[in-house]
């Protein structure tokens, strides 16, 4: 591989982690991304720092958590004067472009790149009312089959794009970043991906936990105001069949990328990362789509692989790992020293022996004080309802914070009780332990670390106050925080 290789960052929205071939999903079909996998490592124990799309991929891109610098909010992009991994690399000597016109991580004008596009280069629709069947079909955020009919979408541009400049053979070292909508809802595909996958033969969502009095409040909030709690199980398929075949597509794109990049004799010097921003309900509690305090696994866990030239094939690394972990990792790659304090540590290590420590814990945060309900989103059909939830009681979407280990599952909230999961005995984190004698110890230590971590983020000292700290100093790698 090149001393500085070239970078692929392909990013998709919403996708779950157990929803691809190589992190164990059976009935879905994934091979560009399973060969992506084959090719690196795959990471089982990734987890996102916000469950929300704006803040999770500026946490991803600066190295920051959510509360840092406050991108806590889908409105709070980042902004010029802020740290961000593609202007870094720019900054650095790199040929940095960005395929397709998706704009909700950046501020107008922060990253001075080149911007290529299809002919497409406006957000698509979620859809009116009429866009979607009879019935509680909108509130699941399903549209079903689309037609063929010849129209780019912003997803098919962005490919296209990425496939326009390849084929230019860009001076290297060059990054390319494709961020991606699907599989986001509204829940739609068009042929051959509508009709893959066999509705009767997928499993049933998880099933809400067996006492509704010790979930977070916002869960029953969302069925009751949604409808949503009669659902059949054939309805519930017929979305996650959906879903899956958006995931067939994205993949086939991915495959197209990944071939450009073969085509331009750039595969050897090349290093691509697969990654998502959150993940998405797709049924399990009788819940979809995602919520600004949610914390559950299938929320926050990442499908992150890291593949390229010159790596170890076939590897599993499950060890704790944080998304903010993503700029370090690539900086290194890139042979770039930050510019800014930032709270990731580099992946690198863990490329050459998956087995090595790392992390002990992986935090994720999410929500609002009652206080802050004016800067709540307020947004229009199919999310009013979800608007309309946390405008009216936003002790809903009160602050929570999760710290995970290899183990466990702890979580705080602001407004409830503080819930505790055994993640090898219940892994869809339904049946919570918190203020059961046995498990004091547990609860205790995992407040500790919680704590701790707040204690040691609470600040960051800008770059240009102290232009030494190119990043936070921390513990050697495996000492508990």
């Amino acid at each position: 591989m090149s001393p500085r290789p070239n970078i692929v960052i392909f990013m998709p929205d919403q996708l779950r982690a157990d929803a691809i071939g190589a992190f164990g999903n059976q009935h879905i079909s994934t091979p560009h991304i399973d060969a992506l996998a084959a090719r690196g490592t795959r990471f089982t124990n990734a987890f996102v720092q916000h469950p929300v799309c704006s803040p999770s991929r500026a946490s991803i891109l600066t190295g920051w958590y959510p509360h840092t610098a406050g991108h806590r909010t889908l409105t709070h992009l980042l902004k010029e004067n802020e740290p961000n991994l593609l202007r870094i690399l720019k900054d650095a000597g790199y040929h940095v472009t960005w395929a397709g016109a998706r704009g909700d991580t950046f501020a107008p004008g922060v990253t001075e790149l080149s911007v290529h596009e299809y002919g497409f280069s406006t957000w698509p629709t979620i859809g009116y009312k009429g866009d979607y069947p009879d019935g509680v079909w909108s509130r699941l955020f399903y549209r079903g089959r689309v037609p063929d009919d010849g129209r780019v979408d912003p997803d098919e541009a962005a490919i296209r794009s990425a496939e326009q400049w390849l084929a230019t053979h860009p001076e290297q070292p060059w990054v390319l970043f494709v961020p991606m909508v699907a599989p986001h809802c509204p829940f739609q595909v068009e042929e051959p991906w509508f009709s893959q996958f066999d509705r009767d033969a997928l499993p049933d969502p998880a099933a809400p936990g067996d006492d509704p009095a010790r979930e977070p409040r916002y869960m029953q909030a969302i069925r009751e105001r949604y409808g949503i709690e009669d659902v059949t199980p054939e309805q519930w398929r017929e979305v996650v069949a959906t879903y899956y075949g958006m995931i067939a597509r994205l993949d086939d794109q991915l495959g197209r990328v990944m071939k450009a990049v073969a085509d331009a004799g750039a595969a050897d010097d090349t290093v691509t990362l697969f990654f998502a921003d959150h993940g998405e309900y797709l049924g399990d509690y009788g819940l979809i789509e995602k919520w600004p305090s949610a914390m559950h696994d299938c929320i926050t866990r990442d499908p992150l692989i890291i593949s390229g030239g010159g790596f170890a094939r076939g590897q599993v690394c499950d060890s704790m790992v944080e998304m903010i972990d993503v700029l370090p990792t690539v900086l290194e790659l890139a042979g770039v020293e930050a510019p800014h304090r930032h709270f990731g540590r580099s992946l690198t290590p863990l490329l050459a022996d998956p087995a090595g420590s790392h992390r002990q814990y992986a935090f994720t945060e999410g929500g609002f004080t009652e206080e802050e309900e004016p800067q709540m989103e307020r947004p229009a059909f199919p999310y009013d309802l979800k608007g309309a939830l946390q405008h009216e009681d936003p002790t809903l979407v009160g602050k929570a914070v999760a710290v995970r280990d290899r183990e466990w599952t702890y979580v705080w909230r602001l407004y409830e009780a503080p819930e505790l999961y055994d993640r090898a005995k219940d892994p869809q984190e339904r049946t919570s332990l918190a203020g059961r004698s046995e498990y004091a110890a547990v609860e205790q230590r995992m407040r500790d670390a919680l704590l701790r971590w707040l204690v040691e983020t609470a600040d960051v000292i800008p770059a240009e106050a102290d232009p030494r700290l190119p990043q936070v100093a921390l513990p050697a790698p495996g000492t508990p925080l």
